[in-house]
């Protein structure tokens, strides 16, 4: 019983999407550091070579046991999910390394068309909840944000174009493109569909290698984070290409998905 309580009190005490130390919203290609801790959802995906796990995606924790994250991110490798994580090269307290126990992509993942960008990874046990370590979020399912809806793309991707990942966990402010727009000739055209958002595009601020599987986060009207995307894809002429925006798997467009894999697994 005391268990069960102690259980309890921490679901309450660290519910989805409020940090407990809220992010420095003042203004990844282009970002910023973020303030430790501020987006406790954020996780690194790593993959083993030799006896050294790297860097290779970002990934939502949006349960206890589950991480979302693009399919585009999985391969044969043997992976692993870090949560708690500020600066990646060092030792932090509260971070931890999980194992997963299975990795769901979605059965219509289309790499040639970058259709169905997504996957969920079951983690081997529940992890522990604290500061450095909370859900995100879900979006109403459905749910299209507006045209200029304010969201941050958070990840330790490549800094600028060709360059170096980051060592500290960066944020960056993307509006939403509407679809009227990201769908336009001179933008993203046909290669873009509803079940993607578009956010970004002004040729400084942008996701990059790197952040890919990661999370584009906007605050809801109750004060809450939601993952309303996760990175996908952008220019192969440069990360921070003017009229091509970050493009973003549309969480709320798959929430029958996800919800159907993490009640049969």
């Amino acid at each position: 019983m005391r268990i069960l309580i102690f259980a309890l009190l921490v679901a309450c005490a660290y519910g989805c999407g409020r940090p407990t130390n809220p992010p420095n919203l003042s203004r990844v290609v282009g970002g910023e550091d973020v303030r430790q801790n501020s987006w406790p959802w954020q996780a690194s995906l790593q993959y083993k070579s030799g006896s050294n796990f790297y860097h290779t995606c970002g990934a939502v924790l949006i349960s206890s046991q589950w991480v979302l994250t693009a399919a585009h991110c999985i391969g044969s490798r043997t992976y692993r999910v870090y949560l708690g994580k500020h600066n990646l090269p060092s030792s932090e307290s509260g971070s931890v390394a999980l194992t997963p126990e299975r990795i769901i992509v979605h059965e219509s993942w289309d790499s040639y068309r970058i259709r169905n960008d997504i996957a969920l990874i079951k983690l081997a046990s529940p992890v522990g909840l604290n500061s450095a370590i909370q859900p995100a979020c879900l979006p109403t399912p459905g749910s299209v944000l507006d045209h200029g809806t304010p969201c941050y793309v958070t990840g330790w991707g490549r800094l600028w174009t060709g360059g170096p990942i980051a060592d500290t966990l960066q944020q960056a402010r993307l509006p939403v493109v509407g679809m009227t727009t990201c769908k336009r000739s001179d933008w993203w055209s046909t290669l873009v569909t509803d079940k993607m958002v578009c956010a970004g595009g002004d040729g400084v601020l942008a996701s990059c290698n790197g952040d890919s599987g990661g999370p584009l986060n906007c605050q809801s009207s109750d004060g809450s984070w939601a993952v309303h995307g996760i990175v996908s894809f952008g220019s192969s002429a440069g990360c921070n290409y003017p009229k091509k925006p970050s493009v973003f798997t549309r969480v709320s467009a798959y929430s029958s998905w996800i919800s159907n894999v993490m009640t049969s697994y």
